[in-house]
């Protein structure tokens, strides 16, 4: 086995610092649930930066914090201490009005579950975000999403008449019809077949570098893991390694080494 796809992430003392703003980051990023004995670190002190107009995905054991991580960066919950960003903004500094204003309109997600309205035609979800944000929908960047992700005979068809990866191939054009700064996707093809997932991972990745876009993936999945231009490896809370350029083998070589010092 080559013992070089599992990384160790250098000290943040020795780590050649970037000199252009990530697109997203986190410093001392902390979360725990509870008090006293009870209490659960289920973040600790996380420091990663995420590149623009790249395509990583989080992985780890189960519990081992990588939705936590994905959440706190997004802001869909809130950190203990620590700080996480979006570009320049400090998502931890920004106040409940300020959070939703930046979701709405620096921030797409895309879930498991494919939370399309079933009233609403494909169309129609789509744009919503823009829509709730009061603003006008780029009919131009609509339709470049819509041929990008093969959706035009679909427009017009809700959500019953789609089929999981039609329904997933929806909530991705949603989550980029705003042009946001950054994609969280957490476990999108979870609930899809493998054919379908590997249709879904490929048009994230073609948003990535057909689009310019950003997305941070949460998986337990090496072979999904593998679409990613580079994967991050977390477990007890900590980031705790880093693959480039990752394959199903070398993601699936990160995680087993996870999983052996957690075994100890």
């Amino acid at each position: 086995m080559d013992t070089t796809v599992y990384v160790p992430i250098p000290d943040e003392g020795t780590a050649a610092r970037p000199t252009v703003t990530p697109a997203v980051r986190a410093r001392a990023l902390t979360k725990t649930y509870g008090r006293g004995e009870a209490q659960v670190r289920a973040l600790d002190g996380v420091d990663v930066d995420f590149t623009a107009g790249r395509f990583t995905a989080i992985m780890g054991p189960s519990g081992s914090g990588k939705s936590t991580l994905m959440h706190l960066l997004a802001g869909l919950d809130s950190a203990t201490s620590g700080q996480s960003f979006i570009g320049s903004t400090e998502v931890t500094g920004l106040n409940d009005k300020a959070l939703t204003a930046l979701r709405r309109t620096r921030v797409g997600f895309v879930f498991q579950q494919f939370n399309l309205l079933p009233m609403f035609t494909a169309e129609q979800n789509i744009t919503l975000p823009v829509e709730l944000a009061g603003g006008t929908v780029d009919k131009q960047w609509l339709g470049t999403l819509v041929d990008t992700l093969g959706l035009g005979k679909r427009l017009t068809h809700r959500p019953s008449e789609l089929s999981g990866g039609q329904q997933q191939r929806v909530a991705i054009a949603r989550a980029l019809i705003a042009q946001p700064d950054v994609v969280f996707a957490d476990e999108p093809t979870g609930n899809l077949d493998s054919r379908s997932g590997a249709e879904v991972l490929s048009f994230l990745r073609r948003s990535v570098r057909e689009l310019g876009r950003t997305i941070i993936m949460v998986t337990h999945d090496p072979a999904a893991a593998a679409y990613a231009d580079r994967v991050i490896l977390i477990a007890d809370g900590k980031i705790a390694g880093d693959i480039t350029d990752p394959t199903p083998e070398s993601a699936l070589a990160g995680l087993d080494a996870l999983r052996t010092v957690a075994a100890r």
